[in-house]
């Protein structure tokens, strides 16, 4: 055998490993991802409750829009977050449910101002590129005239938005990129950048997902540990935020193994080389 062929023996025996740990879990990976995927609406849906004055006063501080409608902002937070986790979980009226949950994403980026602060921007994007994905999961696929064979329509979305989730969800790995001049972060950064472009145009996806769920648990799990921070110090909440917005991308991340690159893809273009 060839030096040449070293790294492409490695490679099969990884997307092997991969394919395995896919056919061992599939079972429970749906459940999984939508369960990560709904987490951080899940946690504010939680937080309007518990917090709710605070969070009717800090919304009427910062707009100065009076209470009525501080308090009209927050419940429709509570309300649609907490409806749309529930939609999801039990898989019903998903397409509108995901619409609630997008307009929620969209809302609270102008509320919080999060349009001006690029790093929040690029999260939330990520997080809609991870809604994007449970829809897609949600486009059933059409049956075919021989018993029982699936087929996509040619006219089925569900490619595209596979697509446009992959796309998206790159913009959370971006928000991780350290600019610390030191070896393991520069090569964490390169490695991480590569697997990202790959999963993004669909080479070697599942596998290169699957390598990316396991790299953002531990730097989620490393990097937010917001339960060591006690209740009294503000930390606590940002690292709570980033924890359950990681964790959202992770579930996207999870969808991608499940459902495949999609029909927009190189690892589909290949089967037609």
């Amino acid at each position: 055998m060839t030096t040449s062929f070293i790294p492409n023996e490695y490679l099969s025996k990884a997307e092997d490993i991969a394919e395995e740990v896919y056919k061992r879990t599939r079972v429970v990976i749906p459940t999984i991802a939508r369960m990560c995927l709904i987490s951080t609406f899940l946690e504010d849906g939680i937080r309007m409750w518990v917090q709710w004055n605070e969070q009717s006063e800090y919304m009427n501080m910062s707009w100065g829009c009076g209470m009525f409608l501080a308090t009209v902002f927050v419940f429709i937070n509570l309300v649609g977050q907490l409806g749309g986790c529930i939609m999801v979980l039990l898989q019903k009226k998903v397409t509108h449910a995901c619409g609630v949950l997008f307009f929620i994403v969209v809302l609270q980026t102008f509320a919080y101002s999060i349009l001006w602060d690029i790093q929040f921007l690029l999260r939330n994007l990520a997080l809609i590129g991870a809604l994007l994905l449970v829809l897609a999961e949600s486009h059933v696929e059409a049956r075919s005239l021989f018993a029982g064979v699936p087929t996509i329509s040619d006219n089925s979305p569900r490619p595209y938005l596979q697509l446009a989730g992959r796309c998206l969800l790159a913009f959370m790995f971006v928000t991780l990129i350290r600019f610390e001049f030191t070896f393991l972060q520069i090569l964490q950064n390169i490695i991480g950048c590569i697997i990202m472009v790959l999963v993004t145009i669909g080479y070697k996806t599942k596998l290169c997902a699957l390598v990316l769920v396991t790299f953002l648990t531990i730097v989620n799990f490393y990097h937010n540990a917001w339960w060591q921070v006690p209740d009294y110090k503000p930390l606590r909440d940002f690292l709570k935020y980033d924890f359950f917005q990681t964790l959202s991308v992770i579930g996207g991340l999870l969808m991608i193994v499940l459902l495949g690159p999609g029909g927009v893809s190189m690892d589909e273009h290949k089967k037609r080389w």
